[in-house]
């Protein structure tokens, strides 16, 4: 079958899909996007973690078929959205995102490592980067888009709306307290954003 959906703001189509594939392996494999991992394939570590319409998925255990006509979120396209959410309040009118192309050649880095300089990270990327809350790597993806939804809809969350949000997600390298430093980082540039734009 034929499954047209959007992905990071841009309709996408993979062709030949067959009714049990999942929407991690069309991600990864049809269309180029490693940056969900595919590790447990049981929804029990949150490493390819998605935004399916706006909420937090694991999408190995989304059915490819069951995203027909809805809207995808991978941790390629959060610069991107973060950057539309801070010019225009969100991406509701669908003119917003990144294409294909450039969501395949996203890096996890800055364009310069030596300077920072023209980095296109979102500031839940740039947070966990400054924070030293990226070890090994193979979470943070997940994380990073569970923690960008959090921030979406609770701009000064507690500790434990951090730690509610983020319990699907696994890491093994660390204690989780760096990624909780990131988290609160990000929140806490946000508010410093938002208190400037109000003087």
């Amino acid at each position: 079958m034929r499954v047209t959906f959007t992905v990071n703001g841009r309709q996408q189509e993979a062709d030949d899909v067959w009714e049990g594939e999942s929407l991690l392996y069309v991600l990864r494999e049809r269309m180029g996007l490693p940056g969900s991992k595919n590790a447990c394939e049981q929804g029990e570590c949150g490493s390819c973690t998605v935004r399916l319409d706006g909420v937090p998925v694991c999408s190995c255990l989304v059915a490819a078929g069951q995203v027909e006509g809805r809207e995808v979120v991978t941790v390629e396209g959060l610069a991107d959205f973060a950057k539309q959410r801070a010019e225009h309040g969100g991406c509701a009118t669908g003119a917003c995102g990144t294409s294909l192309q450039d969501a395949q050649q996203w890096q996890s880095k800055p364009a310069d490592s030596q300077t920072g300089e023209n980095s296109e990270l979102s500031p839940i990327q740039q947070a966990f980067i400054d924070a030293g809350a990226v070890q090994c790597g193979f979470c943070t993806p997940g994380l990073l888009v569970a923690a960008d939804e959090l921030l979406e809809r609770n701009d000064s969350p507690s500790d434990a709306d951090i730690r509610e949000a983020l319990s699907g997600n696994l890491c093994r390298c660390t204690g989780y307290e760096k990624i909780l430093d990131a988290v609160r980082l990000a929140a806490a540039r946000g508010e410093s954003r938002t208190a400037g734009q109000g003087a």
